[in-house]
């Protein structure tokens, strides 16, 4: 046990020098209060301001495929799921909603999707170069899971800028409670080092309050985090999908997810850091309360409306209304509503 005192001379000290033990670490997160965490919010704030004002960098989400080869036991796009609908967009598609998103303002387009064989890298490479031929501009990210060296090396030389690539959890035993044996956490850290050997602005980040997850196992992220300095960090609460294993398994809540995004606000203050779809799925106003604990980006939808709601990773995924692309000037209200705003830009890190 650590006192309120104690806790926030550790906040203090992450403010001065990015780092803590993971003994710290694991006290400061296993003793949380409202009061402590108000403070961290503070704290957090404060950097987030210094680095990045007041703006919310937009990145607009293109979910373009769910078919995927993997089982993770938490995702409802897993290959098992028989009950899901499975889709493709087509190039032409995925140019149209890119176009829709530059007309909106948007400067940057996130390619995610499973795991999906089909999509072979020359396919990829002619959809990658098309929008970097079309829109000079806008940077790229990739989000599509474990590849090879080469076929990220040849992403990247077509014009992929960015690669996010949650490791989802540091741990090796809690990671293998998580997935299949033919996935491991060995190797989903390998990836986030090629990526970054490549020269990509990576991304990584984890679940809070999945399954078996312990304040040591989230301790073991903050540590690999700070080791691989990525340039941006997402995170969001584990929710269930009814047609996976977890079904029964209980959400992650807002209040640790939260305390967990001032926490790498702190670590890392110049990453940025998304306040994600999932929090705005577990409360109405997570995103709102997700930028005032630090985080600086927010990741609207531009995939077609008649597929959003078959991108279903979790269950009550918000797909319609604020969280469209079309409601943009909604979503700029609500965050100017607590003193931010959208900015039109690339929104590229500072953390390099």
């Amino acid at each position: 046990m650590i006192s309120e005192k104690e806790g926030r001379a550790l906040i203090d000290r992450l403010a001065q020098t990015r780092t803590l033990t993971r003994s710290e670490w694991t006290q400061l997160i296993e003793n949380r209060t409202p009061a402590l965490a108000d403070y961290l919010f503070r704290r957090a704030r404060e950097i987030r301001i210094r680095y990045y004002g007041k703006e919310i960098y937009i990145r607009g989400l293109i979910e373009f495929t769910n078919y995927c080869r993997n089982d993770c036991y938490y995702c409802g796009i897993r290959k098992s799921n028989r009950s899901a609908v499975r889709y493709r967009l087509t190039k032409k598609q995925i140019l149209s909603c890119c176009e829709t998103g530059y007309r909106l303002g948007f400067r940057t387009f996130v390619l995610q999707g499973g795991e999906d064989a089909w999509f072979t890298d020359e396919r990829m490479l002619g959809i990658i170069s098309e929008i970097r031929r079309r829109w000079p501009d806008c940077a790229v990210t990739l989000s599509i899971g474990e590849l090879s060296y080469e076929s990220y090396r040849k992403f990247f030389e077509a014009g992929a800028d960015r690669y996010l690539l949650r490791h989802e959890t540091y741990d090796a035993s809690h990671y293998a409670r998580l997935h299949p044996e033919s996935l491991s956490a060995r190797h989903r850290r390998k990836c986030l080092l090629d990526l970054k050997e490549i020269g990509y602005q990576t991304g990584t980040g984890f679940m809070v309050g999945s399954p078996y997850q312990t304040a040591e196992n989230l301790a073991d992220d903050m540590l690999f985090i700070k080791k691989l300095n990525p340039q941006m960090v997402g995170i969001g609460p584990f929710i269930p999908h009814h047609d996976t294993p977890f079904a029964d398994q209980p959400a992650g809540t807002l209040e640790l997810t939260l305390f967990m995004l001032g926490l790498i606000r702190l670590l890392l203050p110049k990453v940025l850091l998304p306040a994600t779809t999932a929090l705005g799925t577990i409360a109405e106003d997570g995103r709102e309360k997700g930028i005032l604990a630090g985080a600086n980006v927010v990741m609207p939808n531009l995939s077609p409306e008649q597929v959003r709601k078959n991108y279903m990773l979790y269950d009550n995924k918000l797909c319609t209304g604020d969280e469209a692309a079309e409601s943009l000037k909604k979503l700029d209200a609500r965050f100017r509503h607590i003193g931010y705003h959208i900015a039109v830009s690339r929104g590229d890190s500072l953390n390099t």
